[in-house]
Parts: structure tokens; sequence; C-alpha cells
């Protein structure tokens, strides 16, 4: 068991915050051991064609026999949402000496795999350059791997924390910890954590607890390390909805959305157009045209740009989304 001691200065210091590196780390774990969580089985199978131009061994290396982690690569977040390539920088600034306690004690009591022997050099520049090796090689597993999710996923984890917050101020401390995970429990001041690896008490001493959701974590991580601040990763609500396929845009739902003429113009606006040109297809007056663009524009939907004497109009991502290209819908009059 890890039990965090927080005093009233460090509950009113708990905080939040969403984290792209860590992330990144801990679906190393499920990279590993598919075993650990269907539900991110689609996400794994996406992902491995992509990573052929990696060093796979560094990377499962990485993870420990009992699914721990390097502490040195999950640096606290300095902010609500740090960007990845902050959070990396602070992970290559660890010390050759903090290297290798972290990745010892991932891995204890096992000795250390191969592929990360370097950090028990006493030298410390084999030990500086598997550290740098290793970021890099997280740099590009990012974007492979995770960049091309993380706005799916940091809308769950913002709305993970849109909950815990809510649950705080309506429960305290309690209720905030209430339904996290079963492995906590929140007792007189102390939070505990069941079923770690580690056994020590960290007693927070003013420096607060920082909650990180994850949605890769499949029970609560603290640090392995009992020298590192408070910080908890846990796993977030609503994982199960992430990788479930979008549904195809409906057209007749459009239409009852925002009226037949703004869908029809929409789905006509796949290439620039001028009003004139518009109006000629459509058979109607150039003035009729415009209301209705003025509309689309307003709300986003379409983009302008000049083009000598004419403004050409086309839809914008956001009109991409609403509308499903692959049928389009049946044009009406203005």
């Amino acid at each position: 068991m890890i039990s965090f001691v927080l005093g009233v200065e460090d509950l009113a210091d708990t905080r939040f915050a969403v984290s792209p590196l860590h992330e990144t780390v801990l679906s190393l774990r499920v990279l590993r051991d598919p075993g650990l969580s269907a539900l991110h089985l689609p996400w794994r199978r996406s992902v491995l064609p992509r990573l052929g131009a990696l060093d796979p061994g560094l990377l499962m290396s990485l993870v420990g026999r009992r699914h721990t982690l390097p502490d040195f690569l999950t640096p606290r977040p300095m902010s609500f949402a740090p960007a990845f390539d902050d959070e990396l920088a602070a992970a290559r600034r660890a010390s050759p000496g903090l290297v290798r306690r972290d990745l010892l004690a991932a891995h204890a009591p096992d000795p250390l795999p191969e592929a990360l022997r370097d950090a028990v050099d006493p030298d410390d520049e084999p030990v500086v350059r598997l550290r740098d090796t290793v970021c890099e090689l997280l740099r590009r597993y990012w974007e492979l791997a995770i960049e091309p999710a993380w706005p799916q996923m940091r809308l769950v984890l913002e709305a993970d924390m849109t909950y815990r917050a809510r649950q705080l101020a309506v429960g305290g401390a309690r209720l905030l910890f209430a339904d996290m995970h079963p492995n906590l429990r929140w007792h007189d001041g102390v939070l505990h954590i069941d079923k770690m690896i580690g056994r020590h008490r960290v007693t927070a001493a003013g420096r607060g607890l920082l909650l990180v959701p994850s949605v890769f974590a499949h029970k609560p991580a603290p640090p392995v390390s009992p020298d590192e601040p408070p910080m908890l990763a846990y796993p977030s609500r609503a994982v199960a909805t992430l990788w479930a396929p979008s549904p195809a845009a409906d057209a007749t739902a459009l239409a009852s959305l925002i009226g037949a003429p703004r869908a029809g113009l929409l789905h006509l606006l796949a290439e620039p157009l001028p009003t004139v040109e518009i109006a000629r297809r459509l058979r109607v007056t150039p003035s009729a045209v415009s209301q209705h663009l003025r509309v689309l524009y307003a709300t986003g939907l379409v983009t302008r740009a000049r083009d000598g004497r004419h403004v050409l109009y086309r839809r914008s991502s956001l009109g991409d989304r609403l509308t499903d290209r692959r049928r389009p819908a049946q044009i009406t009059s203005l």
C-alpha cells in the first residue's frame, strides 16, 4: 500500500492536469500487454502497423514485468495542460543518477533488460545517451500512436475532470475519491492506494496533490519512488466511448437542423464558388443565395476569400464534419 498524508493546505492545493506525455508512456503497457484492457484493442490494432520504423525492443523494455514505469519519463506537469514537447524537455533534463534510480526501481527486483544495461554504467555519458535515445523514441512514438487521437482523448479527460470537480465541490475529498477506483480509500486525511508494489507513506507537507486522469491507466498509478511529490494518475471515466466508430452524418438530420436550403448549400460548397455561380446552378437570385451564405459564414460553416471581383465561398472544416460527403443531399430551391 502507498499512502499520501494530506493536510488542510494540501487539500486546498489539490489540482488536476492533463498530460500528453503521461498518456504516451502509460500506453506502452497496453502495447506490451493487450490483456490489460480490452477497451483499447481497437487502438492497439490500428497503431501496431505504424510502428515498424521504431525500435520495439527499447520501447517495450521501459515497462517492468509488473507494469511499472520509470518516474523520470512521467514528470509532474507544471501547468494544467502542458505541451508534449515541454514535458519531454523536462524528461530530457533528468540527471543520470535519477535515470539510473528510476529504471532500476521500475524493474526491481529483476535485472534491467539488455536494451537498458547502459543505465548501470558507472560513467554518466552512456546513461545520458540512453536517456536521450529513449526520449527521442518516445517523441516519434507520440507522433505515430497518440497525437492523431489526442484531441478526442483530451475531451474525455476534461469531461472526467469536470465531473471530479463537481464531486469535490459537493462532497469534499471523501466524495472526490469515492468512485475514482476501488483501490483508493480516503480516511482521516490520508489517501490509501491499495494493491501497490510499493510500501511507503508520503507526507505531502505543503506540496499538494496532483491528479492526472488517464485514458490508459488501468488502476491508480502513483510515482514508484517515495521521494516524488504526491501525484496520482487514475483511470478516466468514459474511456469505452473513445474508440467507438463515429456514426455517419445524416443529411436528413442536417436539413432538420439548419433547414433544407442551407444544408443543400453546404453540400454544393465542396468546391469554392462565387455567389453568382451558386445562384445560376440553383436558378435563384444572387440576393437569395447571399442571405443564406451570410448565416452559414457567421456560424463558421463556410469560409470565404476574395478572387478578383468575386468572393468565393467554400465549406469549412466544421461544415465538412456536419456533411455526409458520401451521400449528397437533395438541393431544393431557396
